[in-house]
């Protein structure tokens, strides 16, 4: 029998214990033998709870207990957690986690860690929530040269885009809403201005390039300026507004993005709605592949960790290899991807955009929409495109093409 410690009983952590209770013979079945949770560490206690007689405080009881294979991190945040799983790692325990800040920040370095130890140290927890994404791209996948991986990676921040446009109201109405239905937490920053979403398309990039990409390193722009004007545009064009994280190889370098994309309503990310999350993987012989799934929540997240257990267990005394190591990765400046625009300007300033973007400008107008006009430019690189969008009399807001 297996013995598994879980590190943080809050969401996902008791999540995790209810899917190794609730599907034990499962679990047994794909791991190859019982799964038993030894230790959970909290700092509270949990009388009352089936499990408050496993409910430890120090770290040291499970890293010191040799019966222990597999430590669970669903605690969240850089630290503790961070010295935890590296401790874990360097006893010879093996190590899953939902922790996308950690992954992030400390992941290639973590995979070295468990590589030199001979354990494995895995999260598809971390990205798309129940969504096995980085298990396909690591396993499935590894023989593909993936160059491009595009994704709706935020639940909140698609359930207020959607809600937008679906039903015309203005982003602190929806916000709040989604606030009062849990989908948004009491401070939505994360979310709202794209960080959430960055964190995970950089440990996408990382999977992708086998380097380490620092998701500071990444432009990333958020969903609060996007207004009820900018979707009845997008009718006008027939595409959508999503939020994007985006990662790209191409002959003019390596391009990392998060922001809103206008998308035609032809392609499958278009029609992502609510709180679901979808990727769309592009390998060099494949083509794409899209991952689709609830990206978030208890149950679906826990799953996605206790894949990891299955996993670990199958390959017990073995590195499971991850396409992650920390050297850094060299990211292409923004200022070089080249794309079109969507811009909303005031009515009488035509010939001014006609004279800075050239007259293959695509006017856009809109009946519901008084006062101004929005135009769709040729392609153009961002750098080009910033120089000469604050030449512009008055912009009222503009969104890229994808």
């Amino acid at each position: 029998m297996a013995k598994v410690a879980v590190l943080g009983y809050g969401t996902v952590g008791s999540g995790v214990v209810e899917v190794l209770d609730t599907n034990a013979a499962e679990v047994a079945k794909s791991a190859g033998e019982a799964v038993e949770v030894k230790y959970i560490l909290d700092l509270r206690d949990f009388p009352g709870d089936k499990h408050e007689n496993q409910v430890v405080h120090d770290f040291d009881i499970i890293l010191n207990d040799p019966e222990v294979d597999v430590i669970c991190e669903t605690m969240g945040g850089l630290e503790p957690a961070f010295t935890f799983e590296k401790k874990a790692l360097e006893s010879g325990k093996s190590v899953c986690t939902s922790n996308k800040e950690l992954v992030a920040a400390h992941g290639p370095e973590l995979v070295e860690i468990a590589k030199k130890n001979g354990v494995s140290y895995l999260f598809e927890a971390s990205v798309g929530g129940g969504i096995p994404v980085l298990r396909s791209i690591n396993d499935s996948l590894k023989h593909e040269k993936i160059d491009a991986i595009t994704g709706i990676l935020n639940g909140t921040t698609n359930y207020i885009l959607t809600k937008m446009d679906k039903e015309g109201i203005g982003f602190a109405t929806v916000l709040k809403q989604a606030q009062d239905k849990g989908y948004a937490e009491r401070n939505p920053e994360a979310d709202i201005e794209g960080y959430d979403a960055c964190r995970k398309i950089a440990i996408l990039s990382s999977l992708m390039s086998g380097e380490h990409v620092n998701y500071e390193d990444i432009y990333t722009e958020g969903i609060t300026k996007i207004s009820i004007e900018d979707f009845a545009y997008a009718k006008s064009l027939n595409v959508a507004i999503k939020l994007l994280g985006m990662c790209k190889k191409n002959e003019s370098g390596f391009f990392t993005i998060v922001a809103p994309f206008m998308i035609p309503m032809e392609n499958p990310l278009a029609n992502v709605n609510g709180v679901f999350n979808a990727i769309d993987v592009h390998g060099n012989m494949l083509g794409d592949v899209m991952f689709y799934g609830k990206g978030a929540g208890k149950s679906a997240t826990a799953s996605a960790v206790v894949a990891d257990v299955v996993d670990i267990l199958k390959h017990k005394g073995k590195h499971i290899e991850v396409n992650m190591n920390s050297k850094k990765a060299v990211l292409t400046s923004k200022d070089n991807a080249v794309r079109k625009f969507f811009v909303r300007v005031t009515e009488n300033l035509e010939d001014q955009a006609k004279e800075l973007f050239g007259n293959k400008i695509e006017i856009i107008k809109s009946e519901e929409v008084k006062g101004e006009f929005a135009f769709v430019t040729d392609l153009i690189s961002e750098k080009d495109f910033e120089e000469k969008l604050w030449k512009l009399d008055s912009v009222k807001g503009y969104i890229r093409l994808y």
